[in-house]
């Protein structure tokens, strides 16, 4: 697995250290680097990627802006960020923004590769497919540290949240979390019993109570559909009424 990062450094010699370390770095791709928060914003936003290594007291946009505009972005391939700064006082804000790690500089590579295999670790873990054998009932999903069995016919809906998803079911007060995409959900699930009808939903259509303009009713919870998955969902909708 290759980990696609882009680092961003106002600092000259700092961004090239940087950029060298992950280049010996063997899991570690690096796509581009930036001495300009801003102008490394609109590449962001424009191209996929996983890991930002992200120094802090930069001018214009701060790494710390930066940060809480990437946070507030929702999806499923939001990066995730790894500040390399000078200023030890912003170690509390940057775990205000869920960074994975922050890097102090002077940092060696000893250093620097202990906070990018956390790194790898998180990503290896977020990409592992849930598992169920073909055409079987259930799945399993990683929850904390240990797989948990869950039945098909108990899913009601999924949600995602930041970079977990929350899986409810039937009877259970409270959802399962875990550690890995809705997208990677979406894959799993079969098409004719799941379907996606929003960017933070996948809902059981055997589950569905009612349907109201644009929204799914599934017990007391109501989620619309989105304009991206109208157009499935109408075509589910039309076989369901004939």
């Amino acid at each position: 697995m290759k980990i696609k990062c882009i680092a961003i450094d106002d600092e000259p010699l700092a961004l090239q250290l940087v950029a060298k370390f992950i280049k010996q770095t063997s899991f570690l791709d690096l796509d581009a680097t930036f001495d300009n928060a801003i102008e490394a914003l609109g590449y962001v936003n424009s191209n996929e990627i996983d890991l930002i290594f992200l120094d802090i007291q930069m001018p214009d946009l701060s790494g710390m802006e930066f940060a809480r505009i990437i946070d507030g972005k929702k999806g499923d391939s939001k990066p995730r960020i790894i500040f390399t700064t000078a200023y030890n006082q912003f170690a509390i804000e940057g775990y205000k923004v869920d960074a994975l790690d922050y890097l102090l500089k002077p940092f060696s590579y000893e250093e620097f590769l202990k906070s990018s295999t956390k790194a790898y670790q998180y990503f290896e873990e977020k990409n592992a497919k849930p598992h169920s054998p073909a055409n079987a009932d259930y799945i399993f999903l990683k929850v904390e540290y240990q797989l948990v069995k869950i039945m098909l016919k108990e899913i009601t809906y999924v949600e995602a949240y930041k970079d977990y998803v929350k899986v409810y079911l039937i009877d259970k007060p409270n959802p399962i979390l875990s550690l890995t995409s809705l997208k990677t959900m979406e894959e799993m699930l079969p098409s004719e019993k799941f379907m996606r009808i929003h960017r933070s939903f996948i809902i059981s259509l055997d589950h569905i109570d009612s349907i109201a303009r644009n929204a799914v009713n599934i017990g007391n919870t109501t989620i619309t559909v989105s304009d991206n998955y109208k157009d499935n969902f109408l075509q589910f909708l039309n076989k369901w009424i004939a």
